[in-house]
């Protein structure tokens, strides 16, 4: 963990520190730079010296790290090349201007980026690096807003599902009260003079957390631009592949169905900022047009905030005409865009070394994960599928929540490992003895997930040798909450357990999988939330109320 002295250091540091140090040509050390370069959300608090996910920017080996489709906390590999890259930067610094650096090593990070993605090869291929992946839907609203004659309606998957921030940023609304690059802005006001783009969000759930019928989800979307055309307008459509509870939608099928039926209505955004797929589907969606959204910190585990937007040839032969409002020049840099683009006429000349920095922790996990044969991937997360599967089914204080099969068909084949859940969502039940599931609130799950985090021995009063000792203070990172409906007219959140490319590289290092040891670990995690259920009134809690139970789904 982060240590006391460290902290402070970290958690003082002001939001565009990092902008006046390049002036001086100074760096800072590498796990403050590892916090630069961002909104509010990767600020570190004074305390405990984490950001808003919970994840310090130096490597915690202690920790059981499952909690990748919200963040993670880097690992000790990743941080050791983030440290040679810093190093490079500080000699780098003696000769040439901190802009000149950055861009040649982000062009660096380009080309490796996309031939680690299997899609080097694709004629007029081109990418943009932004702060997040609301960076991206922001910039993708803008530049989608440029190349449509028609006033642009945006339609994309409820923000429980995709992020917060995302309806704004489509909206082309600033986010957050600071950007990027370290500027103060009106979060919700507009970036631009136009008219806001307007935003419709699709729920994917029903009101008790059920998946919607895929065939409804597409039936309404289908609906919403069919009138949209009537009315002369153009659409993006965002896809997400794959949700924070780990499902696909629209479906690809019905996307490309789409396109093809409004090809000049229709431009097609993939949120794939989770990074859960194989070479093959990414190559597949961007050969039919779609623009990508990927980041480097959800399945690959790099820090947070390190997003790329994938445009086809197709796509950018239009897009890099495009300028971009003068606002954009707080959330991008210069060698942020590729060559050429009238996008990055407008910005500044400028070094973003956090998101440099953070992209390359998150490409170390991507060339140690490329480096294992799918088919040996695919047999580990099958493995690792069917064990916290059956962990989660086998134990009444769990309610797995239901996830619709991934296909991507006929757009991609399932030859691959992609198909395989990696995020695993479960509602906590009260174990009250009487068969009655009674689902934990919302405010319940999220004191959970913190607990998790946490060495809980004292408070249950277990010491060294006590049966349940191990796994009270076991410290274990998950997904946090997202919210999924209502039982009874009380919200609850879901929890997520996650396997990353991080924990594929360390499972399959083992030659079993009947007793794998990440695999084991994971299950240990599921263990601990069960016992945290169970030992709830003894952690601070109230016990469940009669008006809170339900009737086992």
């Amino acid at each position: 963990m982060v240590a006391a002295s460290n902290r402070a250091a970290l958690g003082s540091q002001p939001a565009s520190a990092f902008v006046r140090r390049q002036a001086r040509r100074e760096l800072a050390p590498t796990e403050q730079l590892l916090a630069e370069g961002g909104d509010l959300r990767i600020e570190l608090d004074l305390e405990r010296g984490l950001n808003k996910y919970g994840c310090p920017p130096l490597p915690d080996p202690a920790l059981s790290a499952f909690g990748s489709s919200t963040a993670s906390t880097i690992s000790e590999r990743a941080f050791e090349a983030v440290d040679q890259l810093r190093k490079r930067l500080d000699i780098a610094g003696n000769n040439e201007p901190p802009e000149i650096t950055y861009a040649r090593e982000l062009n660096r990070q380009r080309q490796e980026l996309a031939r680690l993605g299997g899609v080097a090869d694709l004629a007029g291929l081109e990418i943009v690096f932004a702060a997040s992946g609301t960076d991206l839907h922001l910039l993708a609203g803008q530049l989608a807003r440029g190349t449509s004659a028609a006033p642009l309606l945006a339609l994309m998957v409820e923000s429980s599902e995709t992020g917060s921030g995302v309806p704004a940023a489509l909206a082309g609304r600033h986010f957050s009260a600071r950007t990027a690059l370290g500027e103060a802005v009106a979060e919700g006001a507009p970036v631009a003079e136009e008219q806001a783009i307007e935003v419709i969000a699709i729920p994917a759930r029903t009101a008790d957390g059920l998946p919607r019928p895929a065939v409804a989800i597409d039936l309404e979307i289908e609906e919403r631009v069919a009138q949209a055309e009537d009315e002369g307008r153009g659409v993006l459509l965002t896809l997400v592949d794959i949700s924070k509870t780990g499902f696909i939608a629209p479906s690809p099928a019905f996307a490309l169905a789409l396109k093809q039926r409004f090809p000049d209505t229709v431009e097609v955004l993939v949120d794939a900022c989770q990074f859960r797929l194989a070479p093959a589907s990414l190559r597949a969606y961007l050969e039919q047009g779609f623009m990508v959204a990927l980041t480097g910190s959800k399945f690959l585990t790099g820090p947070t905030f390190s997003g790329a937007l994938l445009v086809p040839g197709m796509i950018a032969a239009r897009m890099r005409k495009e300028k971009l409002p003068p606002a954009i020049a707080a959330y991008s840099a210069r060698a942020d865009w590729p060559k050429g683009w009238a996008a990055a006429a407008g910005l500044r000349d400028t070094a973003n070394f956090g998101l440099l920095l953070r992209w390359e922790a998150a490409l170390e996990e991507l060339r140690a994960f490329r480096a294992i044969p799918e088919r040996t991937v695919a047999r580990f997360l099958a493995a690792f599928s069917e064990a916290v599967s059956g962990r989660l089914r086998s134990d009444p204080v769990f309610e797995p929540l239901q996830v619709p099969d991934l296909d991507r068909r006929p757009l991609a084949e399932p030859a691959s490992w992609d198909h395989i859940p990696t995020i695993f969502p479960f509602l906590l039940r009260h174990g009250d003895g009487s068969g009655a599931a009674i689902p934990f609130r919302r405010e319940e799950t999220a004191q959970v997930y913190k607990l998790l985090a946490r060495d809980v021995a004292d408070p249950l009063g277990l010491k060294p040798g006590d049966l349940g000792w191990q796994l009270a203070v076991q410290r274990c990172e998950v997904g946090q909450p997202v919210l999924c409906g209502s039982r009874g007219g009380v919200p609850v959140s879901a929890l997520r357990l996650c396997a990353s490319a991080r924990v594929i590289v360390e499972g399959v290092a083992s030659t079993r999988l009947d007793r794998n040891p990440v695999i084991q670990r994971a299950l240990a995690v599921l263990d601990k939330a069960a016992l945290i259920a169970r030992e709830w009134p003894r952690l601070g809690g109230n016990p469940p109320s009669p008006s809170d139970r339900t009737s086992t789904p």
